[in-house]
């Protein structure tokens, strides 16, 4: 291979989508013709156990956190304290998710989950405990191929559209997030739907980053489905599980599908599926618009591409 141009950023799992936005900035320009968007990882089998952080991480490391989870676990903290946002509530994102994922056969995890198992599950870093956290798998990988609309005449597939896309970044560490309850999807999740000329309600499926419970919670927010504070409620009652108002993370996500390092180019698949009508019992009838998300680091990076049917 010998490609015109080669990117490998390392904002984090958020990168994928930002690739999608980078190479319809070359498509368009004319300057390549098609992109490859790649990843595998065996993460499963080469992780050891959670450490506590030291250096790069100078104003973390005196308290001893297990990162990246402590981190999440602090935003998951704030929200509860100032929004009175319950266990519960998070509980009710991960049931939701293995309920999608039982409809998938190629999820890691299958087996029916309740709400008494989740409330049971051993804790990690407070509020977290183990069913607050993503998985950690082997043998997985995922690819997809963009071109533009010119050369996808003789496709073997009915094509998805690249809508909108966007990114942005705001901080590195935890302790230089602006504000632990928003993130930069606030930001350029607007941007990416108006360049879809589309709105939240307007969305049929939603694939989200969900490394963990209160992932969904606030990017459910921050792209406008529900105001500032209200994700915990947004959720509950099986909103987003299958038979809900909102169809999210349809494979049982980073929660119960797969989660092999970086999740975040598994979004645009399962979105990409869904608006193709292949998956399933899990198939979302007459999906025709989606959105896939990706977040880096530790709520670090966020990016969004908006895909459609036609």
């Amino acid at each position: 291979m010998q490609p015109k141009v080669a990117d490998n950023s390392r904002t984090g799992g958020n990168v994928f989508e930002s690739y999608v936005e980078r190479a319809a900035w070359l498509l368009d320009a004319g300057l390549i013709d098609c992109a490859l968007i790649a990843y595998g990882s065996n993460q499963g089998s080469t992780t050891g156990k959670l450490a506590k952080t030291s250096q790069p991480f100078p104003y973390e490391a005196p308290y001893g956190p297990l990162m990246p989870i402590s981190a999440y676990a602090m935003a998951a903290a704030r929200h509860m304290h100032e929004f009175g946002t319950t266990k519960e509530q998070l509980g009710e994102v991960a049931i939701a998710a293995r309920a999608w994922a039982q409809l998938n056969p190629a999820a890691a995890m299958r087996d029916p989950l309740t709400m008494d198992e989740y409330l049971g599950s051993r804790m990690i870093s407070d509020p977290f405990a183990k069913l607050d956290c993503c998985l950690v798998t082997d043998a997985r990988a995922a690819a997809v191929v963009m071109t533009r609309a010119d050369r996808a005449r003789d496709r073997p597939k009915v094509p998805v559209w690249v809508r909108g896309a966007a990114s942005m970044t705001t901080h590195s560490h935890i302790s230089a997030m602006p504000d632990l309850l928003t993130t930069a999807l606030a930001e350029c999740g607007p941007r990416a739907l108006a360049q879809a000329g589309l709105s939240p309600r307007e969305i049929d499926v939603v694939e989200l980053y969900d490394a963990f419970t209160i992932n969904t919670i606030l990017f459910l927010e921050d792209l406008g489905f529900c105001p500032k504070g209200e994700g915990g409620r947004f959720v509950a009652g099986g909103a987003i599980a299958p038979g809900g108002s909102l169809p999210v993370n349809t494979n049982g996500g980073g929660l119960s599908c797969v989660h092999p390092g970086m999740y975040g180019l598994f979004t645009i698949v399962e979105a990409v599926r869904q608006l193709r009508g292949e998956c399933g019992d899990r198939q979302v009838t007459d999906a025709r618009t989606a959105i896939a998300q990706g977040n880096g680091g530790v709520l670090s990076s966020q990016a969004i591409t908006v895909l459609t049917q036609d």
